[in-house]
């Protein structure tokens, strides 16, 4: 039976670069289900593709393909990379948007030959969809290519705790409901700082008043700051980077 194929990428859906991958994958494998993660990541959004793999990839059961094209550096000297972990497998860019599974002690990973008639600029078409139909149909990950000895690694950036006692974050990424997912972790009570504001930690977006900024912990296990039903990036400015400050408990 084949494998599942996850697909994300930042193609979005209105010029047929998805159909064209997924005209492929039902070509060469016409039996193994696609789920379409998003095509909507911001476009050439390594860092928001790698955060966002890291949410699902662990969600769907061993010996899913993980197919992911956030690929700003397409057809230049980038490697393409094919790669197990955990029991799942993954197939896209060598730029760092793999890590989440790059990062485990079981990872394996090799390097995808570019066959001499791909188009240099549409790699997820004619390199990343067939790798990813190959493994869908069991071939194994050696078979197709040599290990890749260093593959780009990008890492969360991680807090720092302040001779205070607080601990210094930032933003890692905006969802589009505008909420700002932060590198901190926390339990719920305590109390968070952004842009002269302090905030306290609540359970959920409706323990705030309309239009109230609050924080929160998320279902990632990360404080979020939000905008109780509006946009905590608009309102209060926040974008990817901007600092965040955890308090001590009392």
């Amino acid at each position: 039976m084949p494998r599942l194929i996850t697909l994300l990428t930042d193609f979005g859906t209105a010029d047929g670069y998805v159909g064209e991958m997924k005209g492929v994958l039902a070509s060469l494998t016409p039996l193994t289900p696609v789920v379409d993660i998003s095509h909507n990541v911001v476009p050439h959004d390594v860092e928001g593709a790698r955060l966002a793999l890291a949410r699902y990839w662990r969600r769907f059961p061993e010996g899913t393909v993980h197919l992911v094209v956030v690929d700003p550096g397409v057809g230049s000297s980038r490697g393409a990379l094919a790669a197990s972990s955990e029991g799942r497998f993954f197939v896209g860019p060598d730029n760092g948007v793999l890590s989440p599974a790059l990062l485990h002690g079981d990872a394996r990973c090799v390097s995808i030959p570019i066959p001499s008639g791909a188009a240099p600029t549409f790699h997820g078409r004619d390199v990343f969809a067939p790798a990813a139909a190959r493994l869908a149909l069991g071939a194994s990950l050696e078979s197709l290519g040599d290990v890749a000895e260093s593959p780009v690694i990008r890492r969360t950036p991680e807090a720092t705790r302040r001779e205070d006692g607080a601990v210094q974050g930032e933003v890692i990424t905006v969802d589009r409901f505008g909420n700002a997912v932060t590198n901190l972790l926390a339990m719920r009570g305590g109390q968070v700082q952004v842009n002269g504001l302090t905030l306290a930690l609540r359970r959920t977006y409706a323990d705030a008043a309309e239009g109230e900024p609050l924080a929160l912990v998320g279902s990632s296990g990360l404080v979020e700051i939000a905008v109780r039903d509006g946009s905590a990036a608009e309102k209060l400015g926040l974008r990817r980077g901007s600092g965040v400050v955890l308090l001590p408990r009392l």
